[in-house]
């Protein structure tokens, strides 16, 4: 298998149209295969398939649709971006696949793992494949490691829930681990404490754990949160070594453009549970064919609009309890129409090879010559100052709220 290097896209390169990047190498899918959320390699099953995998949470306010009817699926040695805001439902899917949900969460849909269905299984019938099979790289390094135990116990520990070996064979098995993904002096730092580690290589002892039982899939949630841009490259160029020496296939959750557009083969972007966009890189970041898509793109820094301020998307994302009918985007959406508001959208081919979208509108985002222009930016005068400016808004609220409270005593 090819290496490929990862390549670090600054969160101002990103425009729709324009991505400057090196071409990924993963294989297309045709509309048929996407279609049915299962794929093919060489003629066989996927390594991951997943289909119409529902999560649901009963509360006393209410049930709680944190995922709805998410399919896709996962070759060996293929790397899948899954980005959105904030509650969409990116983390929720994962531990889902992981079987790490609470007894309170209402799974339905099927998750296939090398022809297998993991739905329904009982966690301890989960544990041959957590781990050994599927593992998850957690979001925070900081606290996924157990400040009481060496790192290398730690990871000894996990090898040996899979293997009968002796503490020994083990703790070296660590050790050996802890060199492959770049932390020097691995027997030292072996013997060492999580709070002796920085942020990097604690995060580097949560890959170290996550391949250590050589899993067939690797699940990495925000892989790079609280990491400064020079950690981060060096977290993702080992999460690509560690691919082309194993084979393993990535599953990347991110919120960060910039990780997906370097490194992934293909991606999906969810929005209110549900994914609304997937496609190859180069489809989804250059033609995109959501409106989300195209306001989750234009809310980055972009050098081509200097002397504009960012606008983000207006509105709020929707409450998982109470969804809006028809298309969920649609309370923020610049192109709705009334079919927005009577029925969800499939998610549905759009002509190019693999790229599907959940949009009833998309033909007519492709006639908008500027996509970006439906999301609008505010000019900042030629003479204006952006930090005095900011300030003199701030000044104006408060003298605004002095005035109104005097006029409207409180008795």
């Amino acid at each position: 298998m090819a290496v490929r290097h990862p390549v670090r896209v600054h969160r101002g390169d990103l425009a729709v149209g324009q991505l400057h990047r090196r071409r990924p190498s993963g294989r297309l899918r045709s509309e048929a295969e996407e279609g049915e959320g299962v794929t093919a390699t060489n003629g066989s099953d996927p390594l991951l398939a997943v289909r119409d995998l529902s999560v649901d949470f009963g509360t006393e306010d209410g049930v709680v649709h944190a995922v709805r009817n998410v399919s896709f699926s996962l070759d060996a040695g293929e790397v899948l971006g899954v980005v959105g805001e904030s509650g969409s439902g990116k983390s929720v899917s994962s531990m889902a696949i992981m079987g790490l949900l609470p007894k309170t969460a209402e799974v339905t849909g099927s998750i296939r793992f090398r022809g297998e269905e993991l739905v329904g299984l009982s966690f301890r019938e989960m544990r041959p494949f957590r781990g050994n099979g599927i593992s998850m790289i957690f979001q925070d390094p900081m606290t996924s490691l157990n400040p009481v135990f060496t790192v290398g116990w730690q990871l000894a520990e996990a090898y040996r829930a899979h293997h009968e070996v002796s503490k020994r064979v083990a703790l070296a098995k660590a050790v050996d681990i802890l060199e492959l993904v770049g932390i020097p002096q691995p027997d030292r730092r072996a013997a060492q404490y999580p709070h002796e580690f920085s942020g990097g290589m604690r995060q580097r002892a949560m890959i170290a754990m996550s391949i250590i039982n050589d899993p067939d899939v690797i699940i990495a949630d925000e892989p790079t949160t609280a990491l400064d841009v020079t950690v981060q490259a060096q977290i993702l160029e080992t999460l690509l070594r560690i691919r082309s020496e194993t084979g393993a296939a990535i599953i990347i959750i991110t919120h960060d453009l910039g990780v997906v557009a370097g490194m992934v083969d293909r991606v999906q972007v969810m929005y209110g549970g549900t994914v609304v966009e997937s496609g190859t890189v180069d489809d989804v970041f250059e033609t995109p064919r959501m409106p989300y898509t195209v306001g989750l793109l234009g809310s980055m820094p972009n050098p081509e609009l200097l002397g504009k301020r960012l606008t983000p998307i207006t509105g709020a994302p929707p409450s998982l309890m109470n969804l809006p009918n028809g298309c969920t985007f649609n309370p923020r959406c610049p192109l709705v129409a009334a079919e927005c508001h009577e029925s969800e959208p499939e998610l549905s081919a759009t002509g190019q090879e693999a790229h599907l979208t959940r949009c009833h509108r998309w033909i007519e985002l492709t006639q908008v010559p500027d996509p970006r222009t439906l999301f609008t930016h505010t000019e900042i005068g030629a003479d204006e100052d952006p930090d005095q400016s900011a300030q003199q808004h701030q000044a104006v609220g408060s003298n605004q709220t002095v005035a109104d409270a005097e006029e409207n005593p409180v008795a």
